[in-house]
């Protein structure tokens, strides 16, 4: 089996991603109070554009749904342990994932925050044409399947887990 055509971020084009997401936020008039990471592959983008922002609020949501290249669970899931909404309402909220590839992990993160009352906005590394969900923030589109700096090496032997992204 080929493999499937790969766009690979560097640890230099992230820091300038990180830096376009964030101008883009700012430069919309959005001021976030919390950023939400979207775990896992939002948690390195997530914490650096809450930085770039300088906003100190900021939470995980743990969502499984890819399983492997192209593989995917029948829908996404929220994983525990669950992040603390009660503070949400009336707040504004950045949810920052690597990639709104189907869109569907980045859907069911808006809908829960929005019945939590939060005016939620999202902001994405990258956009697959394909998405359900289109972002309010992204730095590029591809179609291509995307290797991230802090996912190119599987886990280290003996670490446990199954090493999907």
């Amino acid at each position: 089996m080929t493999s499937p055509p790969r766009e690979v971020l560097t640890w230099s084009d992230f820091a300038t991603a990180v830096r376009r997401l964030a101008e883009q936020v700012v430069a919309d008039g959005f001021r976030p109070d919390v950023v939400v990471a979207v775990a896992r592959g939002g948690l390195v983008p997530g914490g650096a554009v809450a930085y770039a922002l300088g906003t100190k609020g900021v939470g995980t949501m743990n969502v499984e749904f890819y399983t492997d290249i192209g593989r995917t669970l029948d829908d996404p899931r929220v994983l525990p342990p669950l992040m603390d909404t009660s503070e949400l309402p009336g707040s504004r909220v950045l949810v920052v994932d690597d990639v709104a590839d189907s869109g569907r992990t980045l859907e069911l993160v808006m809908r829960m925050l929005a019945e939590q009352g939060a005016d939620a906005r999202a902001a994405v590394l990258y956009t697959k044409p394909r998405s359900v969900y289109r972002p309010e923030y992204s730095w590029r589109e591809t179609d291509r399947w995307i290797t991230f700096p802090w996912s190119a090496e599987p886990p280290v032997d003996g670490a446990g887990g199954d090493g999907a992204a």
